[in-house]
């Protein structure tokens, strides 16, 4: 069994027909970490949900080898596709949430034609270079891992969670990690894209969407709600009733 067997899936069955959801979670975050945001948007679009937890989170084995700072090109480009495949989700909608958007992202540029190519992309908090908020907090973040109750929140939801913490951590505080930047990839995005911000964000700013509505070669529409890095769970109706509009006039049969 390979580690891609591995990989902990969860699955709402949807209408046949209808082009699926693929949720792709955060930095911090595992499948079961959607919520409610996974029931309630199948049950808004009809469509088949999947979501996974990638190698380190959720009941998802650990990675082979520590990440590096290309971790999200290499999940883009190695596992994204094959999952895909064995879980025969053509033509899918990608919903990414921070490093998961920014998966997705890589992903749909490289990925044009073809039944593994995306419909349409939803980027929730997406990450499409390093700012100085988004490592300020993160060092933040990593000293509560250390000193207070974070570890004992997260590990409820993590099978490993201290692979889950460090695994994203530790590349982001990389100094190496400050030159990620994947605005070169962007003109090659046909689909059209749907992003998603809070605008109190704590791991990132607008000058995100700014960059992917520049950039992009396909239609960006733009939501910005009332909460911070987790639309999904912060404003779960507003961000299901955003999703299930897009995907109604974007991928209208």
């Amino acid at each position: 069994m390979s580690a891609l067997d591995e990989l902990e899936v969860l699955e709402i069955p949807g209408e046949p027909g209808l082009k699926p959801l693929v949720l792709m979670h955060g930095g911090l975050g595992s499948a079961r970490l959607w919520d409610d945001f996974r029931t309630e948007v199948a049950a808004a679009t009809g469509r088949r949900t999947v979501a996974f937890s990638r190698q380190g989170h959720g009941c998802s084995p650990r990675p082979a080898r520590p990440r590096t700072a290309r971790f999200m090109h290499e999940e883009a480009r190695t596992v994204v596709p094959l999952l895909l495949e064995r879980l025969e989700l053509d033509r899918p909608v990608l919903v990414g949430h921070s490093d998961g958007a920014s998966i997705g992202l890589i992903y749909a540029a490289d990925h044009h034609d073809g039944p593994l190519a995306p419909s349409a992309l939803v980027v929730m908090a997406p990450h499409v270079f390093v700012e100085e908020k988004c490592v300020t907090e993160i060092a933040r973040v990593t000293e509560s891992y250390r000193t207070g109750d974070l570890r004992e929140k997260m590990a409820p939801h993590h099978a490993d969670v201290d692979a889950a913490f460090s695994g994203w951590s530790d590349v982001w505080l990389d100094p190496e990690f400050r030159a990620w930047d994947i605005r070169e990839l962007l003109g090659r995005i046909e689909v059209p894209i749907l992003a998603i911000q809070g605008v109190d964000d704590q791991y990132g700013t607008l000058a995100q969407l700014d960059e992917i509505e520049r950039l992009a070669a396909g239609p960006v529409e733009r939501v910005h709600l009332d909460c911070r890095h987790a639309p999904f769970v912060q404003r779960t109706p507003e961000t299901v009733a955003a999703v299930a509009r897009f995907v109604e006039a974007r991928l209208a049969v």
